[in-house]
């Protein structure tokens, strides 16, 4: 039961991240305008290219199980700043101060899932593991 847990953990992760750099791709324009209004005001547009590979890129990686510990840093390396550029709920005007508040704690959530990735691997259904087991014998 594990592995499938390990699997269907890394499967529900990457999708998360690939929805949010293909969103970033279809709406590049606007998602720019986004972070400029949030004071990302240096080469918006060079950032954000940069941003979307480094998802498409550590999704990918942590999907296929081959290099998931370095994709689970490249997408903290993405999460965790986000987190706190957005939902810096202590700074928010009170009426949206608990909604914010919500969204910290859940990007959190799924900082702590990366780690776990980090700490963990990325179980026996991944393609190192595939490469590895189908090595041939000298």
């Amino acid at each position: 039961m594990r592995d499938v847990a390990d699997i269907m953990g890394r499967i529900l992760i990457a999708f998360i991240f690939f929805f949010e750099g293909f969103d970033s791709i279809f709406h590049f324009q606007s998602t720019k305008a986004t972070m400029v209004e949030y004071g990302i005001s240096w080469k918006p547009g060079m950032i954000l290219g940069c941003i979307i590979f480094l998802l498409m890129l550590g999704a990918t990686l942590v999907l296929i199980g081959y290099g998931a510990k370095l994709g689970a840093w490249l997408l903290l390396l993405y999460w965790i700043p986000f987190t706190f550029i957005v939902y810096s709920w202590w700074n928010d005007p009170v009426e949206i101060q608990r909604l914010h508040s919500l969204y910290f704690s859940r990007n959190m959530a799924i900082a702590g899932g990366l780690l776990l990735l980090v700490a963990n691997g990325a179980g026996k259904y991944s393609i190192k593991r595939l490469i590895y087991v189908l090595r041939l014998p000298k």
